[in-house]
């Protein structure tokens, strides 16, 4: 008989589920009912509970948190989700957390409950597995020389494998996080195991599987964290498609230890994307992929950096004819960041070709664009840059209007007036104050080039801003 739990703040729709659905055609039994998550939980504490139905917009705890807490108190606990709406967040939340079904509260009409309660009971049959041991945190491991550990790099979605696991003969299945599991068996018994994992393998995406010794004297907790640790950090540098199956020792392999990166090497790492060289030559890219790896960021320091290139790269050139780079959205590991520099450095170098220049000559126009935004104080002059760039001048212009759009003097007027832009809408400083932040020492002849270029005084431009 499975036993259910109805939790629902509406009494009368805990009542209506209970008395209308014909529970004993699929071998069911309404247990108990409990109005808010927090009142479900004491009741699973007391009482055995197979199947729980849950609306997921509730007072004092909400129907998502209620499954967190539950799922993880009570691994082997069936969970379908009511809801007034179909609102897909919220059930695709609730499907990723391990619910096997949801009920539209608007869909449950009197000729569906028979089909409502015919699909549950058809999920909860092809989902049962035996039961295995999950081990105390506390407790030490004394039994095992050698645990088994499956880990998907993409630790968000909810994967059949996880759910659908038909591996036999092992005295111990633990669910460590989303997608990383771990598995453990007798000593006459782990080749077998090892062999079927490497079967369910073929089901899991960008997965590894890795053998873990010297587990023995260890807690469950130390056991646990180390497996985080190394997936989260380790694992993230170190996998590749081609990386199937790995051996492991938690005394040899010791997890990295992700210290804050250093300001000067983010800066330099920061300056290298700028120049071309790498976008063109193998020496030079795989300098900036070393750069890249040394700094063993973890993944949200990663995105945050790759996203400030991107954002900056395309400041300076998305308005020109040396292209928009597009931004990785997501990424489970640093084999698919490194693939996406790699496309990036051939959009770079396909834009690049277009023109007929030189690599070097690409190079040092970005390189004086790089100069002029990062100091607008200063009077930059072609003169100047071309010398500094060792090209003449003449060349120097021309492959800069070309590449950028504008003349060089028209370019250097264009980012000082937006840069005071910037200034007027997001600051009170005076008009002085701004013009000299730009690189204008006269204020009247600031004013005179901001309303050749936009129609308005500096002032008239803060007014309507």
């Amino acid at each position: 008989m499975i036993k259910v739990l109805i939790v629902d703040d509406d009494k009368l729709v805990r009542k209506g589920i209970c008395s209308a659905m014909p529970w004993k055609d699929f071998d069911m039994e309404v247990v108990g009912e409990a109005g808010n998550g927090q009142k479900a939980l004491e009741f699973l504490q007391t009482h055995p509970v197979d199947l729980m139905l849950t609306d997921l917009a509730m007072p004092v705890m909400s129907g998502i948190e209620l499954m967190r807490a539950a799922k993880q108190l009570y691994p082997g606990l069936h969970i379908v989700v009511l809801t007034l709406h179909q609102d897909f967040d919220y059930i695709q939340e609730a499907l990723r957390l391990g619910a096997i079904d949801y009920i539209a509260k608007v869909q449950l009409e009197k000729e569906q409950f028979e089909h409502v309660l015919q699909r549950i009971y058809t999920r909860i049959n092809e989902s049962v597995q035996p039961t295995r041991p999950v081990p105390s945190l506390e407790e030490t491991n004394v039994h095992y020389s050698t645990l088994y550990v499956l880990v998907s790099q993409d630790r968000k979605s909810e994967q059949p494998w996880v759910s659908q696991m038909n591996v036999t003969d092992y005295e111990m299945l633990w669910e460590i996080e989303r997608n990383c599991c771990m598995w453990a068996a007798r000593r006459e018994q782990e080749q077998q195991l090892f062999e079927q994992l490497k079967e369910l393998q073929l089901q899991a995406p960008q997965s590894t599987l890795f053998v873990l010794s010297d587990v023995q004297a260890q807690t469950w907790s130390q056991i646990k964290s180390w497996i985080i640790h190394y997936s989260e950090t380790e694992l993230f540098y170190k996998y590749t498609p081609d990386l199937r199956v790995t051996t492991l020792s938690m005394n040899d392999d010791k997890p990295l230890t992700l210290a804050p990166p250093q300001d000067e090497k983010l800066d330099q790492l920061k300056q290298t994307w700028f120049q071309t060289p790498w976008t063109h030559h193998e020496h030079h890219y795989r300098e900036l992929i070393h750069q890249f790896k040394a700094l063993r960021l973890q993944k949200g320091q990663l995105t945050g950096l790759l996203y400030f290139i991107v954002m900056e790269w395309n400041r300076l050139f998305a308005q020109t004819s040396l292209g928009k780079l597009n931004m990785i959205h997501s990424f489970d590991s640093w084999y698919e960041v490194e693939t996406w520099i790699r496309q990036t450095a051939a959009s770079i170098r396909q834009a690049d070709q277009q023109h007929g220049y030189s690599p070097e000559i690409m190079g040092a126009v970005k390189k004086a664009v790089k100069i002029i935004q990062n100091d607008l104080t200063q009077a930059h002059t072609a003169s100047g840059l071309s010398q500094q760039l060792n090209i003449s001048r003449s060349y120097f212009s021309q492959c800069f209007k070309e590449l950028m759009g504008r003349t060089f003097n028209d370019y250097t007027r264009y980012v000082r007036v937006e840069k005071a832009k910037e200034y007027l809408v997001n600051t009170n400083h005076t008009i002085a104050w701004i013009a000299e932040q730009v690189g204008y020492t006269d204020e009247k002849y600031f004013s005179r080039i901001f309303r050749e270029m936009t129609g308005l005084l500096p002032s008239e431009y803060r007014q309507l801003a």
